[in-house]
C-alpha cells in the first residue's frame, strides 16, 4: 500500500546542521521511512516542506492495520526518528489512495484557534485562576470527564460581572496562521466552522472576525449583571463535537476524505477521528496518539502544507 508522508521543517530549517548541510532533511526522512518498513518512492522538495509518496512494507509489529492506523504509525515513527536526530519536524501521513481537496475545516477554539484557554483567563480576571488552570490541564489530557470538569470549574465564576466577558472577547489573541488559514479555505470554497468547549460570547466574535460558517459552543448563564455559575443547556462534549463535523458534512453532502479536524486537547479525539483527517496543534500526547498530522513548530496554516490543493 501507498502512502503520502509530508515533514515540514521549521522556521531555523531545522537548526544549525540543516542549514549547513540541505540535504539533511532529506537524509533523515528517507532513513526514518526506511526504519518505519516503508520505501520512498519519490520524494519532492518545496521549500521547506518534504513530500514523499512510499511503499509500505508493513507494520513491524506484525498484523494487518487499516490503511489509516498504519499511516499514523508511519507518522509516529518518522517523528520519533526525525526529533531523536536533532530536527524540529512537523509530520503527516496519510494513505495516497482517495486523497481530496477538504471542503470542510471543524477546529477546536481555546488553544487551537486561539492562544488561551477562555474559561482560564475568565477564572483569572475573578481571582481563582490558579485552581481552574490546574483542572483544565487536567481535562486536556484526558485525566478527567470534560462535562463534569467544565461544570466544576464554571462554578468557580459564579459572581464574575458580565462586562468582564464583552471585554475578554474583544481581546481574544489568535493563534499564528489561524487567518491565513482560514482565509484560503474559504477562498478555496471550503465550509470553515468551530466547535468549542468554551463558551458562545467568544465563539460568536471569532465567527464574525474571521467570517466562520458555523460555530458551536456553550452559553454561560447570565443573570443580574453577573455570571451564575452555570451552562444553560447542553454541554458541547467531545462526542457532540465529533457529531458536529458529521452533521456538517451530511448537509453540504461531502465524503469523509473532505472532512478536516483541527484540535490540541485530549476531548478533541472523536473529532479527529470523526474527520477524514485530523491535525494536533501543539497537542496534548493523548490527541497526538491518534492524529493523523501533529503541528508542534509552525502556525496553523502549516495545516495548508499537509492538505491537497483543489
Amino acid at each position: 500500500m501507498r502512502f503520502v508522508v509530508i515533514a515540514i521543517g521549521s522556521d531555523a530549517a531545522a537548526g544549525a546542521e540543516a542549514r549547513a548541510h540541505p540535504d539533511a532533511l532529506d537524509a533523515a526522512l528517507e532513513a526514518s521511512l526506511r526504519a518505519a518498513g516503508a520505501t520512498v518512492i519519490e520524494l519532492a522538495p518545496r521549500g521547506a516542506t518534504r513530500v514523499a509518496l512510499v511503499e509500505d512494507g508493513g507494520a513491524a509489529g506484525g498484523g494487518e492495520p487499516s490503511p489509516r492506523l498504519r499511516a499514523r504509525e508511519l507518522r509516529r515513527a518518522v517523528s520519533e526518528h526525525l526529533r531523536g536526530a536533532g530536527l524540529a519536524v512537523d509530520v503527516a501521513a496519510q494513505p495516497a489512495a482517495g486523497r481530496m481537496a477538504p471542503r470542510l475545516l471543524v477546529m477546536d477554539v481555546d488553544s487551537t484557534l486561539i492562544q488561551i484557554e477562555v474559561i482560564d483567563e475568565l477564572a483569572r480576571r475573578h481571582g481563582v485562576g490558579a485552581a481552574v488552570a490546574e483542572v483544565t490541564e487536567r481535562a486536556m489530557r484526558g485525566e478527567l470527564d470534560f462535562e463534569a470538569s467544565l461544570r466544576a470549574r464554571v462554578s468557580k465564576l459564579a459572581g464574575l460581572r458580565a462586562e468582564a466577558l464583552t471585554e475578554l472577547a474583544a481581546e481574544l489573541p489568535l493563534s499564528p496562521g489561524a487567518e491565513r488559514l482560514v482565509s484560503e479555505l474559504l477562498a478555496r470554497g471550503a465550509e470553515v466552522a468551530i466547535a468549542s468547549g468554551g463558551f458562545t460570547f467568544a465563539t460568536e466574535v471569532l465567527r464574525r472576525r474571521l467570517g466562520l460558517t458555523a460555530a458551536f459552543a456553550n452559553e454561560l448563564e447570565v443573570q443580574g449583571g453577573v455570571v451564575t455559575g452555570r451552562v444553560v443547556g447542553p454541554v458541547v462534549t467531545a462526542e457532540r463535537k465529533a457529531e458536529i463535523v458529521g452533521e456538517l458534512a451530511r448537509r453540504r453532502g461531502l465524503a469523509a476524505a473532505e472532512t478536516v479536524a483541527i484540535g490540541d486537547g485530549a476531548n478533541d479525539r472523536a473529532m479527529l477521528a470523526a474527520a477524514g483527517f485530523g491535525i494536533a496543534f501543539r497537542g496534548k500526547p493523548a490527541l497526538v496518539a491518534v492524529a493523523d498530522a501533529a503541528i508542534d513548530h509552525g502556525g496553523l496554516d502549516r495545516a495548508l502544507e499537509f492538505l491537497p490543493s483543489p
